[in-house]
């Protein structure tokens, strides 16, 4: 996967498009280089799962 793939992702995320988005730990590197340069990195959060898995979600701002 490449950077772009995942500013898409990211950008679905945001849009509500997906629910989530789950990053392997070989490919954590690249998301997180498109995450950095996202405007709404701050609405993304990780969490962490086994074997190096992260699955991030949209922040609930309703709460």
């Amino acid at each position: 996967m490449n950077e772009n793939h995942y500013s898409e992702e990211i950008q679905k995320l945001v849009d509500g498009v997906i629910d989530e988005i789950i990053i392997e730990k070989e490919n954590f590197l690249t998301f997180r280089n498109a995450w950095l340069i996202n405007e709404n990195k701050n609405l993304i959060v990780g969490e962490a799962g086994l074997s190096g898995q992260v699955v991030y979600r949209l922040v609930n701002v309703n709460k």
